[in-house]
C-alpha cells in the first residue's frame, strides 16, 4: 500500500539516497540543500507566504510495506521573480529572401528571455528505479493537482512545466555543447548546480541577439524541444489534460516548457467533494479510480489512491477511512 504525503525531517537519509540516484536540479544531492528544502515545504504548508516565490510544496510517495520512500515530486508556488528571474529560450522563426536571386529561406531563431512574476511550476518527480513500471510516477503527478485544485488561492493562475529534453549516452547535453560552452566555458552539470542558487552568470554571459538554428549541428537542432525517451508518458499525460507547449524551451538543454491555466485542467475542473461513508456498501463495479485526500495533522497533507463508489456527494471506498470526513479527491 502506497500513501502520498507532505515531507517530513525524518525522510531526509532516504531522500539523499535517492537524490544520488537522480541527479536532478530540484533534488540536490547536497545535505544542507535538501535540509532547507525539507523546511520550506513544511513552513508553506503550515503557513504559506503571501510572497509566493517562497513557498515550495514537497511531497513524498511511500512504500508502507517496506517502509520506504519511491518517489518525489514538488510544486514551487511562484517560478521566476525579480531576484530570481525565470529564463527560457524562445523558439521562433524568420523569413529571408532575395529578389536578386528569387529564393529564400525560413530559419528557425532561439532568444534569450525571462520572466519576472512568473507561474506556478510543477516540478522535481523523481521515482526510484526499483518502482518504475508500476504507474507510480502518475500518482505522485496527479497529488499536485490535487492539492493545487483545493488551495487555488495560494498558487498562480498559469502552472508551468519543464521537461527533460534527450542526452547522448555521456548524460551530455547537444544544445549545451553546441551554445552553453561556447559562452559560459563550463560543463553542463557545473552550471545547472551553479544555476541552483545564482542565474546572475545566464543574464550577463548568454547572447542577447537571436541564434539561428541553421548555424548549430544537427544534434544540438534536433534536441530543441524534444524529450527523452523516459519523459514521454509526462509529455502526453500534461497533453491529455490540457498543457501545451509554449514555444520556449530551457536555455541549458532545449527542454521543452509547456503551461495551463490551472482552472482549465482537466484533473482540476473534474476534482470531486463528498463525505466518506462506510465500506459496507463498496461495489467494484463501476467503481472509480482515485487519489483521495485523507485527514492528518494540521499543517501537512495527506492523500492514497484508491478505489471509489461516488454517490450523492457520499465516498463509499473500498478499505474503511475515516467516516464523516469530508475531502476532495482527483480522478486517475
Amino acid at each position: 500500500m502506497f500513501i502520498i504525503r507532505s515531507v517530513e525531517n525524518s525522510d531526509l537519509d532516504e531522500l539523499m539516497e535517492l537524490s544520488k540516484l537522480a541527479n536532478f536540479i530540484n533534488l540536490p544531492s547536497n545535505l544542507e540543500m535538501l535540509k532547507e528544502k525539507i523546511a520550506s515545504s513544511q513552513k508553506s504548508f503550515k503557513n504559506p507566504s503571501s510572497d509566493l516565490w517562497k513557498n515550495n510544496y514537497f511531497f513524498v510517495l511511500e512504500d508502507l510495506d517496506k517502509k520506504k520512500i519511491a518517489g518525489v515530486s514538488m510544486i514551487h508556488a511562484q517560478h521566476g521573480t525579480r531576484e530570481e528571474p525565470h529564463f527560457y529560450l524562445a523558439v521562433g522563426k524568420e523569413k529571408k529572401y532575395s529578389k536578386t536571386l528569387r529564393q529564400g529561406h525560413i530559419h528557425g531563431t532561439l532568444t534569450l528571455g525571462f520572466d519576472q512574476d512568473g507561474p506556478t511550476e510543477i516540478g522535481g518527480l523523481v521515482l526510484h528505479p526499483q518502482y518504475r513500471g508500476k504507474k507510480l510516477g502518475k500518482q505522485l503527478s496527479l497529488v499536485r493537482f490535487l492539492y493545487l485544485a483545493i488551495h487555488p488561492e495560494n498558487f498562480k493562475d498559469t502552472i508551468h512545466a519543464e521537461l527533460l529534453p534527450p542526452f547522448d549516452s555521456n548524460g551530455n547535453s547537444p544544445l549545451w555543447e553546441a551554445i552553453g560552452r561556447r559562452f559560459l566555458n563550463m560543463d553542463y552539470q557545473e552550471a545547472d548546480d551553479l544555476s541552483r542558487t545564482n542565474k546572475e552568470f545566464i543574464l550577463d554571459l548568454f547572447p542577447r541577439e537571436k541564434i539561428y538554428e541553421t548555424l548549430l549541428p544537427m544534434d544540438a537542432r534536433n534536441a530543441i524541444g524534444k524529450v527523452g525517451k523516459t519523459t514521454i508518458p509526462v509529455k502526453k499525460m500534461l497533453e491529455k489534460i490540457g498543457f501545451k507547449y509554449t514555444e520556449e524551451i530551457d536555455p541549458f538543454d532545449g527542454g521543452p516548457h509547456y503551461r495551463a491555466k490551472l482552472d482549465k485542467i482537466t484533473t482540476v475542473e473534474n476534482m470531486f467533494q463528498g463525505e466518506i461513508v462506510s465500506s459496507e456498501n463498496f461495489s467494484p463495479t463501476n467503481a472509480s479510480h482515485v487519489i483521495l485526500s485523507l485527514p492528518c495533522e494540521e499543517g501537512k497533507f495527506l492523500a492514497t489512491q484508491i478505489n471509489i463508489n461516488l454517490k450523492d456527494n457520499k465516498i463509499i471506498p473500498e478499505r474503511d477511512l475515516e467516516i464523516g470526513f469530508k475531502t476532495s479527491g482527483v480522478f486517475i
